[in-house]
């Protein structure tokens, strides 16, 4: 027998050898994701001692204590440090979590229909359509929210008593929360679609049948059976699409007002007009201060930010999946 498998096959070390290679392969892989960590971090630290917890909370202009770090770096005096990222955190929360939220019902309502409901010639044709869009590049989102999109809120939404009431504020122009959160929906939505899909297609049909059979009608069975079964899917999707958003920086550089504020729910329902700046977007907006050595390491702080945060992320999403496995689902 093994003189067959050694003529016909190859060598019996030919497996051994691919192991080899694919093991090296991850390994390379791994090393290279916690040298990113480990330099990301390095390169941040300075930023994170100097401010310590205050680097999270609320105190001055963002704006200004940017541009304070970088002109210290720049005079070669005593580096400044001081940095308090809070409106850059709350905008980030306020444009994901309303993003997610949004394209998290939607999504699932859109793949329950094209995979249970639709006809086979329409799922024909969104299967594709929903891949395209969510292939996107995310420039031409920021594109089509600079030239239709804001000025739509800017001309038509935002009033002039309105804009009159926080001018010694903020201006608003267009360039909002609003915006910022609806294309940023927009585009998360399709990826979550496509992965929900896929998830509700793996469920055994004998399952949706067997409910039917029994009288139950057809959406009850979807909600009760198809989508609980799919739940690990539908955290997955949601995981990534919230990796995605965080992550964001240009289309959100260029339609999400490029401002470090922090739009104030107290001001009431005109703070969905106030323009706000997330994490990523800040790094997009000073990549040109990376040569000050003090702005160098307030920049890496945000990445090492939004680092840890996509690592939380996976950990949380691998958690969630791990206790619906009692579904049955993969």
């Amino acid at each position: 027998m093994d003189e067959e498998y050694t003529s016909e096959y190859g060598p019996r070390w030919s497996d051994q050898r691919v192991e080899r290679m694919l093991g090296v392969l991850v390994c390379t892989v791994v090393g290279l994701l916690l040298a990113m960590i480990v330099v990301v971090l390095i390169k941040a630290w300075p930023s994170f001692a100097h401010n310590g917890l205050a680097w999270f909370g609320p105190g001055g202009n963002v704006d200004d204590q940017l541009n304070a770090i970088f002109l210290s770096g720049q005079a070669g005096a005593e580096y400044v440090y001081t940095f308090h990222a809070w409106p850059l955190i709350w905008s980030t929360l306020l444009i994901t979590g309303g993003a997610v939220f949004i394209a998290l019902f939607s999504a699932l309502f859109v793949a329950v229909f094209i995979v249970e409901f639709a006809p086979e010639w329409m799922s024909n044709v969104l299967q594709p359509v929903v891949r395209f869009l969510a292939s996107v590049p995310s420039v031409i989102y920021g594109l089509l929210g600079v030239l239709v999109l804001v000025p739509f809120i800017g001309n038509h939404l935002v009033t002039e008593p309105q804009k009159a009431s926080v001018a010694g504020v903020i201006s608003l122009t267009g360039y909002s929360l609003l915006a910022a959160t609806t294309v940023l929906t927009v585009m998360i939505a399709p990826l979550m679609v496509s992965i929900f899909s896929d998830g509700l297609r793996a469920v055994k049909p004998g399952w949706l049948e067997g409910s039917l059979a029994l009288g139950v009608n057809r959406w009850r069975t979807t909600w009760k059976i198809a989508v609980r079964t799919a739940r690990p899917a539908i955290v997955a999707g949601t995981v990534l699409a919230v990796a995605r958003a965080i992550g964001e920086a240009v289309m959100l550089a260029m339609i999400s007002g490029s401002v470090g504020f922090a739009p104030n729910p107290a001001d009431g329902f005109i703070f969905i007009y106030e323009p706000s700046r997330p994490l990523a977007p800040t790094i997009v907006k000073n990549i040109d201060q990376l040569s000050s050595p003090p702005a160098n390491a307030t920049l890496f702080a945000i990445a090492a930010v939004l680092l840890v945060s996509a690592a939380f992320l996976s950990l949380t999403g691998w958690v969630a999946r791990r206790s619906m496995r009692k579904y049955g689902a993969a």
